[in-house]
């Protein structure tokens, strides 16, 4: 027999956490499948927002645990390995080790009476049964399904046939570095055109740095090639079998984020800015409204409702997304990147710009205008390029 739950959240990450969280703090019945057992690694840069910050105070009730050493202010700007200028007053960012992050919302979402359910993969979705089936044989109904599943979402091939298109998404690669790399008061460096439409990242911790590159898949055809170019940039010896890959839904977000009583949250939404990369703030923000549509259309007793209740929670997120996909190729293109790199390396208000940008302290509708005024002439043949 089939054990049955209000809403059902597949994926226990960011996303996953704080639908269930909600959920369960409402008094619903709510359970949560992941996979993974928790801890487990994650590739993500792993530098936490101000935006995500706020969102995860506002859902969990208490402000996100830093250490000052956690804290980052010094951020290195490349192009191409030449510096672009040093801004050591940056809004804060704080870096995480992913492991360690999900692991605490996860136990947060458990702790509130969602059941447990991590360890176990999804072996099928019924949708129009409202059931699925774990691959240790046990059947769960849902009234409400949250996917919060990731880039490569099991609930979204389930709705639409494939997670992601694969001429939009974005491909990261990623390791730890050990040993002489370890300087947790190093700067954060970000290096553009590290990749094809994207860039790379090196993320000082207390026990490693985190080294990446990402960009569009369909610009990348070897991305380990861009990945062992940039290790080599930083002097750091790497092994291509060593580098963790991820799919990176770059701004790639469904307008229709599901189906009736099915939704999509996070990078299973593909919620992730086409610009900064960031993810952890939209998941957070998303998996909390998605829940709040799901209790809401529960409380209607129509459930197949909270796609459209959801819908309207995510058009600010949207119409943000939609901005920074205006804004892209103006730093990307490659026809434009070298004027976009000059602009940047003359301007310290544009720099600032963008890390306040990525600390969520201003959203893409306050910086829009300042970029048309800016790059005029890039800006309108960027705009053409695109579309």
């Amino acid at each position: 027999m089939a054990q049955t739950f209000d809403i059902v959240v597949i994926g226990a990450g960011p996303a996953g956490g704080a639908a269930a969280f909600t959920a369960a703090r409402a008094g619903l019945r709510v359970a949560l499948i992941d996979r993974k057992a928790f801890p487990r690694d994650k590739l993500c840069g792993g530098l936490v927002t101000g935006r995500a910050r706020r969102h995860y105070a506002e859902i969990f009730g208490h402000e996100m645990p830093f250490g000052p050493e956690d804290r980052k202010t010094t951020v290195d700007f490349r192009f191409r390995g030449a510096p672009m200028g040093v801004i050591s007053d940056a809004p804060a960012l704080c870096a995480t080790m992913r492991r360690d992050m999900d692991a605490m919302i996860c136990a947060q979402a458990l702790g509130t009476g969602a059941v447990d359910f991590t360890g176990v993969s999804v072996a099928e979705i019924d949708v129009k049964a409202k059931a699925l089936t774990l691959k240790d044989g046990r059947r769960i109904g849902f009234d409400v399904l949250i996917g919060a599943d990731g880039a490569n979402s099991q609930v979204a091939k389930a709705l639409f046939g494939q997670a992601f298109d694969r001429a939009e998404v974005g491909f990261g690669l990623e390791i730890e570095a050990g040993g002489d790399h370890v300087d947790p008061s190093a700067p954060i460096r970000i290096d553009l055109a590290a990749a094809k439409w994207g860039y790379g990242w090196s993320f000082p911790k207390r026990c490693s740095t985190t080294i990446g590159v990402g960009g569009l898949l369909a610009k990348n055809p070897d991305m380990k090639v861009a990945m062992a170019e940039y290790c080599a940039l930083l002097g750091v010896e790497a092994e291509t079998r060593s580098f963790k890959g991820q799919f990176l839904p770059f701004g790639d977000f469904r307008k229709v984020p599901g189906q009736g009583a099915v939704l999509l949250a996070g990078d299973a939404a593909g919620l992730v800015d086409p610009i900064t990369g960031e993810g952890i703030g939209y998941a957070l923000h998303s998996g909390q409204l998605a829940a709040e549509a799901g209790i809401e259309a529960l409380k209607r007793a129509r459930p197949e409702t909270a796609l459209a209740l959801y819908r309207r929670h995510l058009r600010p997120i949207h119409r943000a997304l939609r901005m920074a996909r205006m804004i892209r190729p103006v730093i990307f293109l490659p026809a434009m990147e070298a004027g976009f790199a000059r602009a940047f390396r003359r301007s310290s208000t544009l720099r600032m710009q963008y890390l306040r940008l990525m600390a969520g302290e201003v959203e893409y509708g306050d910086i829009l205008a300042r970029v048309i005024l800016r790059l005029p002439r890039l800006t309108v043949l960027a705009i053409r390029a695109r579309f």
